[in-house]
């Protein structure tokens, strides 16, 4: 959490499959003297460090409870299915939810994509996590869907994955309190959103900073020369 105002630091969870190392690096480039500190948690617990106060902003997987957050919609991955190399499904660049039909289509206790009931045949029992579905489907006992982000973190070299229609696709905000945006996290939301470092839209100022930019910019109209206005030029007059 963030830290004093004479030590600050800023914490940032996150779920898996979500990278926020190019986040990272441009904090780091900015703000060298303020450490951002990274928390992985669970797919499920994306927003509790925020609400119990172990992080100023998380990462997380839609969907999630908004009340008493602000939440920023930052992209929507593809959904993919985990398989095989040798599967079928391979001879495709694409597959869609009825080409799974008879496949056994495993389905985890740690599901991303909110799913009541994947497309398929249900295996047995549900999988505790997706690393065990991801071992399943090794062992040839199904196959898995998962955001593209998930099947890239569990890769195996004897595995490889597809791109699936009509199925529910993952969708990452940066959620953090209504009531404690700071100029920390002001910094932050400036940062995923790629705004440059000259940037002030929607970054807000310290009291001093804002109070000596704006008695700078009244000492320069005082001090710049008064503009001399051209001679205002009669209508002529007509003669008699």
């Amino acid at each position: 959490m963030t830290g004093s105002a004479g030590n600050p630091s800023f914490t940032l969870a996150y779920v898996p499959g979500v990278t926020p190392g190019k986040w990272v690096r441009t904090w780091n480039e900015r703000l060298p003297e303020v450490p951002l500190n990274l928390l992985q948690v669970p797919a499920a617990e994306g927003v509790e460090p925020v609400r119990d106060r172990s992080a100023d902003a998380a990462l997380a997987r839609l969907p999630i409870d908004r009340e008493g957050l602000h939440a920023i919609p930052l992209y929507t991955e593809t959904t993919v299915v985990v398989v095989p190399k040798d599967h079928v499904m391979t001879a495709a660049d694409e597959v869609s939810a009825d080409d799974l039909a008879d496949e056994i289509v495993l389905h985890p206790l740690d599901d991303t994509l909110g799913w009541e009931r994947p497309p398929g045949r249900p295996a047995i029992e549900r999988p505790a996590t997706t690393g065990d579905a991801v071992e399943l489907v090794a062992a040839g006992v199904g196959v898995l869907v998962v955001p593209q982000s998930l099947a890239r973190l569990h890769h195996r070299r004897d595995l490889t994955y597809r791109p699936v229609t009509g199925v529910p696709q993952s969708g990452v905000v940066l959620a953090w309190l209504e009531d404690e945006t700071t100029d920390l996290m002001e910094q932050f939301i400036g940062i995923v959103r790629g705004r440059t470092v000259n940037s002030t839209r929607g970054r807000a100022q310290a009291p001093e900073k804002r109070k000596r930019s704006e008695d700078k910019k009244t000492a320069a109209r005082r001090s710049a020369p008064a503009k001399r206005q051209p001679p205002r030029r009669g209508r002529p007059r007509r003669r008699p």
